[in-house]
Parts: C-alpha cells; sequence; structure tokens
C-alpha cells in the first residue's frame, strides 16, 4: 500500500509531468540534431572525402563473397569508423547545446536569488537565508575580535 501512496505523490507533484515534458522535448531535439549532423555537416565532411557519404566510410577487414547470382555467400566485416564519427558530432552537438542551455538557467536563477538586486523579487526563504548569513558573518568578525583582546 506504501507504494502505491508514494507512486500518487511523485505523479501529483508534477515530476512525472515535467519528466514526460522533457523526453518529449528531448526526443524532438534529438530528431533536429539528427537533422543538421546528416543534412548540414556531413555533407561538407563528404565533399572532402571524394563526394562519399561519410557515414558509409569503413575499414574492410575482410571482403564479403557474393556468388554468381549475386547472393552473398560471406559477409563483409568491417569497422564502420564514418558512422562512429557522425554519432560523436551528434552527442558533442546535444551536449553544448544543453551546457548553455543550463548556463543560461543558472545565470537567471542566480539573478533571482540575489538579494541585492532590486529587480528581481527574491524568494522569502533564499533572502532569509542571506540575511542569516550576514549575522553569522559579522558575529564571527565581532567574536575574532574579542579572542584578540
Amino acid at each position: 500500500m506504501g507504494l502505491i501512496k508514494e507512486f500518487k505523490e511523485f505523479a501529483i507533484k508534477g515530476n512525472m509531468v515535467d519528466m514526460a515534458v522533457g523526453i518529449i522535448i528531448g526526443t524532438a531535439f534529438n530528431a533536429v540534431v539528427n537533422t543538421l549532423v546528416k543534412e548540414v555537416v556531413m555533407p561538407p565532411l563528404s565533399l572532402m572525402t571524394d563526394g562519399i557519404s561519410f557515414s558509409e566510410k569503413k575499414i574492410v577487414l575482410k571482403e564479403g563473397l557474393a556468388d554468381a547470382g549475386g547472393v552473398e555467400v560471406i559477409q563483409e566485416v568491417a569497422i564502420g569508423y564514418g558512422a562512429l564519427i557522425e554519432t560523436l558530432l551528434d552527442f558533442l552537438i546535444i551536449g553544448f547545446t544543453i551546457f548553455l542551455v543550463i548556463k543560461v538557467i543558472n545565470r537567471f536563477r542566480r539573478k533571482a536569488e540575489d538579494p541585492k538586486d532590486p529587480r528581481e523579487t527574491t524568494p522569502k526563504d533564499i533572502e532569509l537565508l542571506s540575511k542569516l548569513t550576514e549575522l553569522m558573518e559579522e558575529q564571527n568578525k565581532l567574536l575574532k575580535k574579542e579572542n584578540r583582546n
């Protein structure tokens, strides 16, 4: 019974909705990045490799063998480094974009949590913690002065 109650609390708090929205946006963003890599970044790289599609670049370890009818008898063994490079580019673009988004979010968060910034309304808990910190620093300075004397 506790598991069901815990799940209800999880779903009601909005964590589940936030997670679903994040997954949907992430899926859409992945499609954009895949298109960017395959349609914008890779064609110039393919030109540099004599017009061969970069994703088809590979190091053949063992040639495949086909019979007279064109049916493959022995399958080719190859290392597909082009597909790996495409996937690494996808990863780098997604990682860098997420880094930039988090950086912007953190900048806004710091701005909103700055109790000395009159343009932003600071949440009461942040304001109280800031005042407590200032009082503790002041108290520590006074105690240090007393200990010196």
